[in-house]
């Protein structure tokens, strides 16, 4: 037997939900769509019930993703991913005590389907402590279903609640079909079962003020402001250390599969492309993780609620909700997760325009990118670096903000859904539940980006290492001479040997299909001022934005160690093919430019196929950002060239 859970948004149906069904859930998607399902099996009443958590909703009738979904799902035409889709046993009616009069419009469209069903009305005490007193058994005569009033703080009810999932009974009560009168119904059923008692200048003096303040034009987003910079602060600094310690394990392990395995393609192949691949991906793992549980915190305490309030004033000008507000922030960590939090947008169209632009909010991946770039540009000068670090993140948002409007006004065209949020109590979060939303972001973070990561990386390796090439003639002159002066100077013969080394490298590389590509395709880089070497190293930044930073080391250095002075120092004053500077000042601004714009990452693609529903809008949001990165590179790079 089905029992579908269902109720108004922010009743406390979902913590009623996880209270029964404990760690036995499991998470898939309704199909077709991107809306979660949470199902889980249990025994009730000597029953074995698969219990369903439906989307909030305010009514079965309205037009939206959600109500469509409740009402396929009541009907037996909808189920979640895995389960057969049929009419549900019984319902589980979840109302909130505290605003019984806006809930009974709902709890009539689903009494009127005549599906065995019981109530739960939650935050009883909340509703007590303000003067309304709910006489249940008035209640349970005008629905015609057992009702249980419940309280998850004080567990008051949640016994008695369970009890109820496999007793529902069709109502015999004459429920109204007309929406206008469902709503007389509603003024006059609330009327016989409450009591307020509650003076109104009493009622939630703190919450009114904490809402004024957290809502006001100008405080609000100070508050958001102070709010969000506290949350990086906090993503950065704790996250550095389980970081540390993904890297070195990568690290390790790679080293130990170096030493098991012989010399040869099959060592390359795991440590080259396999361990660093998964390491490239996991390493960010952390920062997801602790950016959605702190999200998670600051949703069940109310406060996300009022932060989307006030943002929606800011993005409504640019065609995007306050709900987007999230997905921006998440995208300042990794685009991934941020796309996929965009489910919680309400309007197609604004989520369309939301997963599509969000890309070019600058991501932790871009951050080694900018300190090279930065640090070439103004060496030993920490305060002009750090202007040009906040441009770029500023350009970013700009350049997503602008994206929007043009969506919204082409191929989004369209009135968006106005913002109708419910202001949710302030109250307490769960360590456990934000513990278990940030780790199953984490879970599908991995599974949907690591295994493509894993395979670009495994492609590109393979790009990077054949078809090979016969030692360098610089090399092989470096190492006669080395053995010529092996006894008599051996310090000298050393270093010639390790530049030997890297001549071989730096070789090689020019001569693998990746660096043949290079050469072929360079002249496209060229107007915005990539030689072959820069070219090579944006073609290898499509597996991860930060591999450019070793790809040019590798290349110009012969070494990956991106951590050494010498390396750096290399890098920095590199030459190309024709003597001239690599990293000239324009070449520097256009290259900033451009990674900053550019998407430069194919597993956030196939994410956006994923979640807007179709390859072409993966196509759509590769072919804009890099138009948009290289036509401002290309104009940075102009200017900058005649003005010096």
């Amino acid at each position: 037997m089905t029992v579908a859970f269902i109720g108004n948004p922010n009743v406390g149906k979902t913590t009623l939900f996880n209270k029964f069904a404990g760690r036995r859930q499991k998470t898939s998607n309704f199909p077709g769509t991107t809306q979660e399902a949470h199902v889980a099996s249990l025994d009730a009443g000597g029953r074995s019930l698969s219990i369903v958590d439906l989307p909030g909703i305010y009514s079965l009738g309205l037009d939206q993703s959600e109500s469509s979904i409740c009402r396929g799902v009541l009907e037996g035409s909808i189920a979640p991913a895995g389960t057969r889709a049929s009419p549900p046993g019984g319902v589980l009616l979840v109302l909130d005590g505290t605003n019984l009069l806006r809930n009974l419009q709902l709890a009539g469209e689903v009494l009127a389907r005549k599906i065995p069903t019981a109530v739960v009305v939650t935050m009883a005490d909340d509703a007590s402590r303000r003067g309304i007193h709910i006489d249940r058994e008035k209640l349970a005569s005008h629905l015609g279903c057992p009702v249980v009033l419940v309280s998850s703080k004080t567990g008051r009810g949640i016994d008695e609640a369970r009890g109820l999932l496999s007793t529902g009974v069709i109502t015999e009560s004459s429920i109204p079909t007309e929406q206008s009168e469902l709503e007389r119904w509603a003024d006059a059923v609330y009327a016989d079962v409450c009591a307020d008692d509650a003076p109104v200048g009493d009622r939630d003096r703190l919450t009114d003020r904490l809402d004024r303040a957290f809502t006001h034009p100008v405080l609000g987003v100070v508050t958001f402001a102070a709010i969000m910079t506290g949350l990086f602060w906090v993503i950065f600094t704790l996250a550095s250390v389980p970081m540390d310690g993904i890297d070195w394990f990568f690290a390790t392990l790679g080293a130990v599969v170096a030493d098991v395995l012989p010399e040869g393609p099959v060592r390359e192949l795991l440590t080259d492309g396999v361990i660093a691949g998964v390491g490239g991906t996991v390493i960010f793992l952390p920062q997801i993780i602790l950016l959605f549980f702190l999200i998670a915190l600051l949703e069940q305490s109310g406060y996300l609620a009022r932060a989307a309030f006030v943002i929606d004033r800011i993005l409504r000008p640019f065609g995007l909700p306050g709900h987007a507000f999230v997905p921006f922030l998440s995208a300042h960590a990794c685009a991934i997760p941020a796309i996929m939090s965009a489910r919680a947008v309400p309007d197609r169209r604004d989520r369309l325009a939301t997963i599509l632009v969000v890309p070019f909010m600058s991501c932790s991946a871009r951050i080694p990118v900018y300190v090279l770039l930065t640090q070439i540009l103004f060496p030993g000068s920490s305060g002009k670096q750090a202007l040009a670090f906040t441009g770029c993140y500023v350009l970013g948002i700009l350049a997503g903000l602008v994206s929007a409007i043009l969506a919204r006004g082409t191929m989004l065209r369209g009135r968006s859904r106005p913002m109708a949020l419910e202001l949710p109590r302030y109250q307490l979060p769960g360590l456990f539940y934000a513990t278990k939303q940030a780790f199953y972001r984490g879970w599908l973070f991995v599974r949907k980006a690591g295994t493509v990561i894993l395979a670009i990386s495994v492609v590109l390796w393979w790009l990077n290492a054949y078809p090979g090439s016969e030692p360098s003639p610089v090399a092989e002159s470096l190492r006669s001479e080395a053995a010529q002066i092996a006894r008599a100077e051996p310090d000298r013969a050393d270093e010639l040997l390790l530049r030997a080394n890297a001549e071989d490298t730096k070789f090689a590389s020019r001569n693998t299909f990746l660096g043949r590509i290079g050469s072929a395709i360079q002249p496209v880089f060229a107007p915005i001022g990539a030689d072959r070497q820069l070219t090579v190293g944006i073609l290898a930044s499509f597996a991860a934005r930060e591999v450019f930073v070793s790809t040019m080391a590798v290349q110009i250095a012969g070494s990956e160690d991106t951590e050494d002075e010498t390396v750096f120092e290399a890098v920095s004053t590199a030459e190309r093919d024709d003597g001239s500077p690599v990293f000239t000042e324009a070449t520097n601004w256009s290259m900033l430019v451009f990674f900053v714009l550019a998407i430069q990452c194919l597993p956030t693609l196939v994410v956006t196929a994923k979640e807007a529903g179709g390859w072409k809008w993966a196509g759509l949001q590769f072919a804009w950002m890099t138009g948009v990165a290289y036509v401002s590179s290309l104009v940075v790079y102009t200017v900058v060239t005649r003005v010096l």
